[in-house]
């Protein structure tokens, strides 16, 4: 297939790689000249504007950073000058009135369009092993997962336009809130005299083990290689998940949900943001405990 890819940062650069692996001619563009430049490296054709990058082609994905970047390059770049066949798919994480409101805005124009955001940070992105949450209806998504399997291992239908964002947004919430309460526990477990890697040993395989443990462990030196082991460098960097506890706090709001543990995580990562630490991983939380 033909695919245009809108936004090459540190997630979109290796998911559009990997469509290239999977035999897709890639039509790629980024308003970094750097970003272009590794695109191009990575076998993808690159353009100079997302006009020149869609036209004739047979699907768009976009990873950009926010809503209002989305909803803008949808109505004055993507619409209108990609063909009406084309498949539009935003994988940005972005909240879900306006995912709704760009893809009601697609349809209008006789376009097809699904809001699929992603879990897996970096690593995921460059080894294709993200998990797709996917919202639109079964025809689109039918359309969307070969494309999405390209660069996933799970591609999951959360139900109509929107519903992939409330899908990411709850799930980041519960990713935020329980790297807290794994960096709370590790720091309690030190003071009381426990040997950390033990007490990992113990928790993993009890009842209080987590992904925030067993997989993405905070602490340097116990469990699997995580960001820890690299100075907390490269994965999920905390403004990022600023970002997503944002949007859950105001998708919480607009919904009429309480959220008191998800509430005291954002206040927590605001705080941790405020401090300069917006670039590093947000496991380092821990340095605050």
């Amino acid at each position: 297939m033909k695919i245009a890819f809108i936004g090459l940062g540190n997630m979109g650069g290796g998911m559009a790689a990997n469509l290239v692996k999977a035999g897709h001619d890639v039509r790629a563009f980024d308003l970094a000249p750097a970003a272009l430049e590794r695109a191009r490296d990575n076998g993808c054709a690159t353009f100079a504007t997302v006009r020149e990058a869609v036209q004739d082609v047979d699907a768009v994905v976009s990873m950009l950073p926010n809503g209002g970047i989305v909803k803008a390059v949808y109505q004055a770049d993507v619409i209108d000058h990609a063909p009406t066949a084309a498949l539009l798919l935003d994988c940005s994480t972005i909240d879900v009135g306006t995912a709704r409101e760009v893809a009601q805005l697609a349809q209008d124009n006789g376009y097809a369009m699904a809001d699929a955001p992603v879990s897996g940070g970096i690593a995921a992105a460059n080894g294709g092993t993200l998990t797709f949450m996917v919202g639109g209806s079964d025809e689109i998504f039918n359309r969307a997962e070969p494309i999405l399997s390209a660069m996933g291992k799970a591609v999951i239908h959360a139900g109509d336009n929107g519903a992939g964002q409330a899908a990411k947004i709850c799930n980041n919430m519960l990713l935020g809130a329980s790297m807290v309460a794994t960096c709370e526990t590790f720091k309690l477990a030190e003071r009381l005299g426990l040997d950390l890697q033990t007490f990992y040993d113990i928790s993993s395989k009890a009842s209080g083990q987590c992904w925030s443990m067993t997989s993405y462990c905070p602490v340097p030196g116990v469990g699997p290689a995580t960001p820890a082991d690299n100075g907390y460098q490269g994965g999920f960097a905390t403004a990022l998940m600023l970002k997503d506890l944002k949007l859950a706090m105001a998708a919480a709001e607009a919904a009429g949900a309480p959220v008191p543990m998800g509430h005291r995580a954002e206040e927590l990562y605001s705080a941790f943001d405020a401090d300069g630490h917006g670039g590093i991983d947000f496991s380092a939380i821990i340095k605050t405990l």
